[in-house]
């Protein structure tokens, strides 16, 4: 199952409707396994398997979430197995995350416990 929800106690982020963001979340349940591309302008989780592309405002891989693919995002916060190329100004690995993957990103966080392999490109903040 997937969901698109929005908080409805948040008041609108102005600064992310005006880059055409917007604070909605669509959440990809265990169940489901999507091959192809995903595109949102709010945030993405992955509680299940995505093959493909994801370009997103933001993107959470959950602990028993696994993406493959390329991934476009403002942050993108890993829990589970990512394998690809990400493309970020936040990337944070959570301390039970696996990923394989080359990263281009402005702010790196990386827990005690987490798996990385792959290469880095770190870029000044804007």
């Amino acid at each position: 199952m997937f969901s698109k929800t929005a908080d409805p106690t948040s008041a609108p982020n102005p600064a992310a409707t005006a880059r055409g963001g917007s604070n909605s979340r669509s959440i990809l349940s265990a169940d489901l396994k999507i091959t192809g591309e995903i595109t949102s302008t709010g945030i993405v989780e992955v509680l299940g398997e995505v093959d493909g592309t994801i370009a997103a405002r933001g993107l959470i891989v959950d602990s028993e979430g696994r993406v493959t693919g390329t991934i476009s995002a403002e942050t993108v916060e890993v829990k589970g197995r990512l394998d690809g190329r990400v493309s970020t100004e936040g990337f944070t690995l959570r301390a039970a995350a696996q990923v394989e993957a080359d990263i281009a990103c402005s702010n790196l966080v990386i827990e005690s416990g987490a798996q990385i392999e792959g290469h880095f490109s770190m870029s000044p903040r804007a």
